[in-house]
């Protein structure tokens, strides 16, 4: 399975002041995979540990963190020579041991020909929990995400398919071949870009499989809560996670506590909400009260929106059946907005974005504002079908007069008056990293 983060890894191994490498993100997104494909393809030679499952090879880093000595027996563990700059080195899991952790400083330090990637699984979770100290300004750090809509052409056989995407991008002339794009948009919604989805699609071609392995990815998600919370904590944690699909489903999708149960307040679910952001499984976008730079001193952190990370997680929360994503029956429109939102979010921050919204004393309000790539703010609106009216995006448009404005929905490419229209299926085309 194709992943676009191998750009970024082939730059990490090459770079001449590297530093052992942290993959992070949520559960079952393929950093495992990913750092074992990397190696296999890149070095002469892989050695991979897992530090959740072995106390044997906790314990070598147990009594010193001498980098000569780990090395020298994690090589008769492993059964093979470890060689600098020929050999990739993975921990996989490294959250299990806080030793093996503290022991990617002094590799930095004193043996920077060594090549190590570290994979942590709600790596972020269990350091606040545990209180670890984290080697910060020794490490470089990388987020893996589902995969998004183009990785999730390149596996299911449409890699032509995103050629033509980009050529209508870069020119923003009509995609002719626009109306098959937009099926393969609706089918990425229900499968979603979670590796162990994308495969039962491609080995099955059937959505009942799909939803069986998302719903079993749920499951591991809710067990994991278990894990690194207490008791009390997991039950709070699990209600928010079980709301987010109704947060959306309102008319308004601004978070509301009282949605979670009655009588709700902030101070009893911001801990348990903070632990699904650090945790990977939401994405969290807050208000600005005004299109200036930097929008985060106009951030309104009390107003925010929830988004799941996963749009295929989203409909297999929701029981969608998939033949009502790909035909759209009338009495689905209302949703479909959320789930468009939903997907334009997840594709903003998986390109490296951070959207915010806004919204005015008055009614109108506007899906996403970001910073892009030189630097400018800009405005979006999103719509899932091909119905464009946007009041709030010309109202902002008045107000702040950004260099230009993008509106993401059904209708083709197209140009005009500083507003740039990308399909939903185009967004991948649209990066700051």
């Amino acid at each position: 399975m194709e992943r676009k983060v191998v750009e970024r890894l082939v730059s990490w191994k090459n770079k001449p002041q590297r530093m052992p490498l942290v993959i992070y993100g949520a559960r079952q997104v393929g950093k495992t995979y990913t750092a074992l494909t990397f190696g296999k393809n890149h070095y002469k030679n892989t050695v991979y540990f897992n530090m959740e499952g072995s106390s044997e090879i906790a314990s070598i880093f147990e009594r010193d963190l001498n980098p000569e000595r780990i090395i020298k027996e994690l090589s008769v563990k492993s059964g093979q020579t470890i060689f600098k700059d020929d050999t990739l080195i993975i921990f996989d899991e490294i959250q299990a041991c806080e030793r093996a952790l503290t022991s990617l400083k002094y590799f930095c330090e004193n043996e920077p020909d060594y090549h190590i990637i570290a994979a942590g699984s709600l790596l972020s979770v269990a350091l606040n929990r545990e209180k670890y100290s984290f080697p910060v300004g020794k490490v470089d750090m990388m987020n893996l995400y589902p995969l998004d809509f183009e990785e999730f052409l390149w596996a299911t056989g449409h890699k032509d398919m995103c050629e033509l995407i980009k050529e209508s991008y870069e020119h923003f002339t009509p995609l002719s071949l626009h109306e098959t794009a937009m099926d393969l948009y609706k089918t990425y919604l229900v499968v979603g870009g979670m590796p162990r989805a994308v495969i039962e699609y491609v080995d099955t071609q059937d959505f009942n499989f799909v939803v069986a392995a998302q719903k079993m990815l749920n499951d591991a998600y809710i067990a994991d809560m278990a894990k690194y919370a207490s008791p009390q904590e997991t039950t709070k944690i699990m209600a928010a996670w079980a709301s987010v699909p109704a947060q959306l489903a309102k008319e308004n999708h601004k978070f509301q506590y009282k949605v979670i149960k009655s009588g709700a307040r902030a101070y009893e679910y911001e801990t348990p909400l903070d632990w699904l952001r650090t945790a990977g499984m939401i994405n969290k976008c807050i208000r600005i009260t005004e299109g200036k730079m930097p929008l985060s001193a106009y951030a309104d952190n009390s107003s925010f929106k929830v988004y799941m990370m996963d749009t295929g997680l989203l409909c297999s929360k929701f029981d969608i059946a998939a033949n009502v994503i790909m035909n759209g029956p009338a009495n689905f429109n209302g949703f479909k907005g959320a789930l468009a939102e939903n997907y334009i979010m997840q594709a903003l921050v998986t390109n490296g974005f951070t959207p915010y919204y806004w919204s005015s004393p008055g009614k109108a309000e506007l899906d996403f504002v970001f910073q892009d790539r030189q630097g400018n703010i800009i405005p979006l609106e999103g719509k899932s079908a091909d119905n464009v009216r946007a009041k709030s995006l010309k109202n902002y448009i008045s107000l702040y007069q950004p260099p230009y404005a993008i509106r993401v929905s059904a209708k083709n490419f197209g140009f005009e008056n500083g507003l740039r229209s990308i399909p939903l299926y185009a967004l991948s085309c649209l990066k700051r990293i």
